[in-house]
């Protein structure tokens, strides 16, 4: 990657709910000599927030203020300027496919926080090895889908491997409690438009845990219990009453993707699940039954034309001072792959007080700069082209760590 490059990130989408909060952790955390730019078609409205940017730090390098249209040439030329891209531009299957092909096709890093498992395939396929090819590291799904699962469940995998010389069978992992104030109007307008964009049978073919491994379904992984798929409540000994949750399935896709991605650390019988815990099975299962008739009546084009009239608008969403009492915090156990009647086991946790569309904010930028600091380490991990928030590994913990993402893991005795 060519250290000449004018820029060394550039920022898409900060007139958006999720890409303000973005640079202002830009603004408040890395240094102040970075150079950077933030780029899009609303320039005047853009010039105004980076207005206000300066009253949050004033030591900070302004940020340039690049137009842009998501077209090829005009991409292909910001690309080429600068050596990342952090992406908030959503939904991302209607805008951002031209970004990643400039990314991939001229060598330049990028980030963005999809949640959108059948873009994210979509893009592995088409654009996977062009990146690799051209030392690009492309990385989707750095925000709350899916990099709090996906660094927890690789940091336990790391515990395992140090501390038990043994690599991992399986992980039970669980949002344990989200205290948040509501959704953005773009992550809704995002989940509704997925609908819009594909046909119901081809929406079920590109979403599922194994999406993005490349090769399928792992035959190597147990089907869960009838009893549980029905029902949605499972009992996980130190996690306590789990069902369904919401980004489960995305999440896992994620984690699997990682696994396949660095096998001699996971290991080749590897198993992750995530879920919700919940206070009972009652909960759990209406929370199940729930869960699944809201997304089987979004294929209803009614339904989501009545849904777009009473969320937020795209850009919006709750204000900081609702926001004030949000906090984040996930479980997980990991099995050492041992041959024993009782295997050892970890504990793995990861916290976070605030919003967290704050906190996608501080996990997507933290994610850059690891890459922009410790490029050649993450490529020779990752192997570089379309990876996880898990090939960032210790460097992306520790950086989280400063800025209110904590991660503890321990052996657990047993």
């Amino acid at each position: 990657m060519a250290s000449s490059r004018e820029y060394e990130l550039v920022l898409l989408g900060v007139t958006g709910y999720t890409g303000r909060l973005c640079a202002e952790h830009i603004v408040k955390n890395h240094t102040t000599d970075l150079k950077w730019a933030v780029a899009g078609r609303s320039v005047n409205k853009i010039e105004g927030i980076v207005q206000e940017l300066k009253s949050l730090n004033s030591d900070r390098r302004t940020p340039d203020v690049l137009p842009l249209q998501l077209n090829t040439d005009e991409l292909n030329e910001l690309a080429q300027k600068t050596r990342l891209i952090i992406n908030c531009i959503g939904p991302y299957h209607l805008y951002s496919t031209p970004i990643v092909e400039a990314c991939a096709k001229n060598g330049t890093h990028y980030v963005d926080v999809t949640g959108e498992t059948p873009w994210i395939k979509l893009i592995i396929e088409k654009y996977h090895e062009t990146a690799k090819a051209n030392g690009a590291i492309i990385i989707p799904s750095v925000g709350m889908e899916s990099a709090p699962p996906d660094i927890l469940a690789w940091a336990l995998v790391k515990r395992i491997r140090e501390d038990l010389s043994s690599q991992t069978r399986e992980i039970q992992s669980c949002i344990k409690e989200i205290k948040s104030s509501g959704a953005s109007g773009g992550t809704l307008n995002t989940i509704l438009s997925i609908y819009d964009w594909l046909p119901i049978s081809d929406l079920v073919k590109s979403f599922g845990p194994f999406a993005l491994t490349g090769f399928g379904p792992l035959k190597h992984v147990p089907s869960e219990p009838i009893l549980t798929k029905l029902l949605g409540v499972q009992s996980v000994p130190d996690l306590g009453t789990l069902t369904t949750s919401p980004n489960g399935i995305a999440d896992m896709a994620v984690v699997y993707r990682s696994s396949v991605l660095m096998p001699e650390l996971y290991g080749n019988h590897f198993v992750f699940r995530q879920k919700l815990s919940v206070r009972n099975a009652l909960n759990g299962i209406l929370f199940h039954i729930a869960i699944n008739l809201f997304l089987a009546v979004l294929v209803l084009p009614p339904v989501r034309w009545l849904l777009r009239k009473v969320v937020f608008a795209p850009g919006a969403g709750p204000t900081m001072e609702d926001s004030q009492n949000d906090h984040t915090e996930y479980n997980a156990i990991a099995t050492a792959d041992q041959k024993t009647p009782n295997p050892k086991r970890a504990f793995g946790k990861l916290t976070y007080r605030g919003t967290m569309y704050v906190l996608t904010g501080a996990l997507v930028s933290e994610a850059a700069m690891v890459i922009l600091n410790e490029e050649e380490k993450v490529r020779k991990v990752s192997r570089g082209g379309l990876v996880t928030p898990a090939t960032l590994g210790q460097d992306y913990i520790d950086r989280l760590d400063k800025v209110g993402v904590h991660i503890e893991t321990k052996i657990w005795d047993c």
